[in-house]
């Protein structure tokens, strides 16, 4: 029967938990679609948790010779290398700016590597759990539960004949307030086209309100010939 050092198995252990933990938030952000998702977390925590390893090992100096080192040196550098990463899933697109939570889900996925790395099992646990409270239940909380400023772009085309200031006045009238304002008018095709930036200070699903403001401009008499609503 072959018997396993119990150093071994400790290592094991640790690097095993950690993967476990990380992957527990990478499935979260697998299943919104997240671009860092289950085996990138996986493979941040595990990382993490290697280094932490070797960060106590390395800091033993070698055997016998009572030599000893700095243990946080080789982990300090986790917290550095693990921005560029973050870094790396953080899109701006006009105003609005994505993958921010997933940049921190990184980063606290090598805290909880880190941990665990480091034998403190607990430590790694109780993050792992709050973390995966705050992705999946505040999300309802912040959606249902208080008003916030969301940003949306309007665009709609209309004959030439047709007022752009109508348009505005409709959108208003939806509590919505209209920050830049973008007029065409192509006199080939005899059409305007108002393109609004909009600020809305809401409770609930933001885009909800597309269909509203839609029905608004159905309602208003008004020859429509296109209307697009998205992200500013």
């Amino acid at each position: 029967m072959i018997e396993i050092p119990k150093e071994t198995l400790d290592i094991f252990v640790r690097i095993l938990v950690a993967a476990i933990l990380g992957g527990f938030i990478g499935l979260e952000r697998d299943i919104r679609g997240r671009a860092a998702g289950l085996r990138t977390h996986i493979l941040v925590a595990m990382g993490a948790a290697v280094f932490m390893i070797l960060s106590e090992r390395v800091a033993s100096g070698p055997a016998g010779s009572g030599l000893q080192f700095d243990r946080g040196r080789i982990a300090a550098q986790v917290v550095t290398g693990i921005g560029f990463l973050g870094a790396g899933v953080i899109i701006k697109s006009g105003a609005n700016v994505r993958g921010l939570t997933t940049a921190a889900c990184l980063w606290t996925a090598a805290a909880i590597g880190m941990a665990a790395g480091g034998g403190y099992y607990f430590l790694a646990v109780f993050p792992t759990l709050i973390a995966l409270v705050c992705l999946i239940l505040l999300k309802y909380f912040e959606i249902f539960s208080y008003s916030k400023n969301s940003y949306r772009m309007l665009q709609v085309t209309t004959p030439i004949t047709f007022e752009s200031a109508d348009i505005i006045e409709i959108v208003k009238r939806k509590g919505l307030k209209v920050l830049d304002c973008d007029i065409r008018r192509n006199y080939e095709t005899g059409t305007t086209v108002t393109k609004l930036s909009l600020s809305l200070f809401h409770r609930g699903f933001t885009d909800d309100l597309a269909q509203l403001v839609m029905k608004s401009l159905e309602n208003a008499n008004v020859e429509l010939k296109e209307v697009r609503w998205g992200p500013l």
